[in-house]
């Protein structure tokens, strides 16, 4: 799973730095703090991937995410992932599989939809960009840059609706040329959701191959 589209899901708190941009710093926090006030998340994105320097790869797809705590339900590129806080089950049913990890993460370039916002509290340094007026909705991007020099990523742009305070959308920006960029369709709130969402039921899966890694 491409880093990108799990970062896109921001939930947790911030701490700043102080050779960080202030006026950045407080929209962060602000994004943070309405995202934390919500009992759970629903979103429908677009996911999209580029790469100019490999034949013009392009890649476009859909998915949607609930979220509630540290426990989500995310559906991407035909696969389900469910985490009840405990233990990820992610589900294939192209292949019949289905994996059972206490690890929330598919390997260590991913994080998960309820670490979001956290991700840049260490390791980056941002400041405010540029404004974009997106039908009529006013964007303004805070740029991300890795403190690791090493690192495979160039930037990130996370864009930001400044009435709302919601995630507009994330690109991201790789040394390798590749451009991924996450867009937000649809932003719900405190809906209400089953008592039985982030519960995995095995028997539903009788046919398939169960693959335990712990």
């Amino acid at each position: 799973m491409k880093r990108l589209l799990i970062l896109a899901f921001i939930t947790l708190g911030f701490t700043g730095f102080a050779q960080n941009d202030s006026k950045a710093e407080t929209l962060l926090n602000e994004v943070s703090n309405k995202i934390k006030s919500y009992k759970n998340i629903s979103i429908d994105f677009k996911y999209e991937l580029n790469n100019v320097n490999e034949e013009n790869m392009s890649q476009e797809t859909r998915g949607d995410v609930v979220i509630e705590g540290e426990k989500y339900k995310l559906n991407i590129l035909g696969v389900t992932r469910i985490f009840d806080g405990k233990t990820l089950y992610t589900i294939s049913p192209e292949d019949e599989e289905v994996t059972i990890s206490s690890d929330n993460s598919d390997d260590e370039s991913t994080i998960s939809p309820s670490d979001m916002l956290s991700f840049y509290e260490d390791g980056y340094t941002y400041k405010m960009d540029i404004v974009q007026n997106v039908k009529g909705r006013k964007i303004q991007y805070v740029k991300l840059s890795p403190m690791d020099t090493n690192s495979e990523i160039k930037h990130v742009l996370l864009g930001i609706d400044a009435t709302t305070k919601h995630i507009y959308n994330l690109i991201e920006v790789g040394k390798n040329g590749t451009k991924t960029t996450l867009t937000v369709n649809s932003f719900q709130t405190d809906q209400p959701i089953s008592k039985t969402l982030f519960t995995f039921d095995e028997s539903k899966y009788a046919d398939y191959y169960i693959n335990r890694i712990d």
